[in-house]
């Protein structure tokens, strides 16, 4: 019964039409010691629809078919979004909005399976800056539809540390002291290198940064993948059937996880998402029609893990980071995912824990849980097809 309270609240919690989140919004400073700086932040058109994961990147024949008065429009809500989700200061200076100017640019590296372009919307912001500037600090509006992600660049260099900041969050504060050469005293090498080389808390800084994403796009964020977490869990109790699904499910989405976030491969989430929501009632119907671990459940288990790390792809993917930056990235991200499934298992099996037979679990449990989320898993196969 506490089992089924749990599912309820889940399903009180979120919309049921609920996917994964799109790419979070990159906000990129640019810094040369010469003094120019530019800082960029890009939106994609998607993010302005009512579920942006039904809806594909604005690819190049159907930009073309835009009007001027679609485009300013496209503009004018990417001017707002980012008005409602970005600050910015220097040293102590008051936060503020910068003066972007928006327009639509070709992706770098567009879709590159399906070989077509893809256009965001960038905006940018220049600034001279005096030698006397020490630091550069980014602030997520606690009004910001979607995460911000703080990334920099020195002297062209891309800088290892990366914050991913959640709505009324300040970034860390930028070093930019003594990085701006002046007249009366040129910068040397070795202050420039200070500026430049990274330490271990820069690294562990954003390894423990994405890790908290990943860990939010489960719990509280990612309903199918909870739901489909729960499916695994109420096959058996056991707990060796339960590691080895769970190790099948972990291995198979972390593959596509690198894979999509790379560029290597890229599907539709218009096909994407109707899957994952068939898995989730995939495995709840064979709980209750095939109960008992059988070996080819792996193999179902595997494939659709395939299946849900495409979805995840997208709060990395897009992000062009530094190399390393990246890898610590994907790293943290799985990491935080893993954590995001034990706290799932870890729930549900102390809800569960004192109905001790196997007949009253299977009756209480088991059979109407499942019924829950196979149910909502059609639901949703249903209205990502055709809605």
């Amino acid at each position: 019964m506490r089992f089924l309270i749990l599912i309820s609240i889940f399903l009180c919690c979120f919309n049921f039409a609920q996917s994964h989140p799109i790419p979070d919004i990159p906000v990129i400073g640019d810094f040369d010691e010469n003094g120019s700086s530019i800082i960029t932040v890009e939106v994609e058109t998607r993010s302005f629809a009512d579920d942006p994961e039904q809806v594909p990147m604005l690819e190049s024949a159907d930009y073309e078919k835009l009007t001027q008065l679609e485009k300013d429009d496209f503009l004018g809500k990417a001017e707002a979004q980012i008005a409602n989700a970005l600050l910015v200061r220097f040293d102590e200076e008051e936060w503020k909005l910068p003066n972007f100017k928006y327009d639509f640019v070709k992706k770098l590296g567009g879709n590159p399976v399906e070989g077509s372009d893809t256009f965001i919307i960038r905006g940018y912001a220049k600034r001279t800056l005096s030698p006397k500037i020490k630091s550069y600090q980014i602030r997520a509006r606690s009004e910001a539809a979607y995460d911000l992600v703080f990334t920099n660049r020195l002297n062209g260099i891309p800088q290892k540390r990366v914050n991913v900041l959640f709505p009324g969050e300040d970034s860390f504060v930028l070093n930019l002291k003594n990085f701006v050469k002046s007249k009366e005293m040129p910068l040397s090498k070795n202050t420039l290198d200070n500026n430049i080389n990274q330490s271990a808390q820069d690294i562990r800084s954003t390894f423990f940064s994405f890790l908290r994403q990943g860990f939010v796009h489960v719990v509280p964020l990612g309903l199918d993948h909870i739901l489909f977490v729960l499916g695994l869990f109420l096959l058996s109790r056991k707990w060796k059937p339960l590691i080895l699904q769970v190790t099948a499910f972990t291995l198979a989405h972390t593959i596509t996880l690198g894979l999509a976030t790379i560029g290597l491969i890229s599907v539709s989430p218009q096909i994407v998402e109707p899957i994952i929501a068939a898995s989730i009632a995939v495995v709840a119907l064979e709980n209750i029609f095939f109960p008992g671990y059988k070996p080819y459940r792996l193999a179902v288990v595997f494939i659709f893990g395939l299946i849900h790390g495409l979805g995840f792809a997208g709060a990395l993917s897009g992000l062009n980071l530094e190399a390393t930056s990246l890898l610590l990235g994907l790293f943290g991200f799985n990491v935080g995912v893993e954590f995001g499934q034990v706290v799932i298992l870890i729930t549900a099996y102390v809800l569960t824990m004192k109905i001790m037979d196997p007949a009253d679990y299977r009756k209480w449990i088991v059979i109407p849980g499942s019924s829950i989320i196979a149910l909502l898993g059609l639901y949703w196969t249903v209205e990502r097809i055709f809605y």
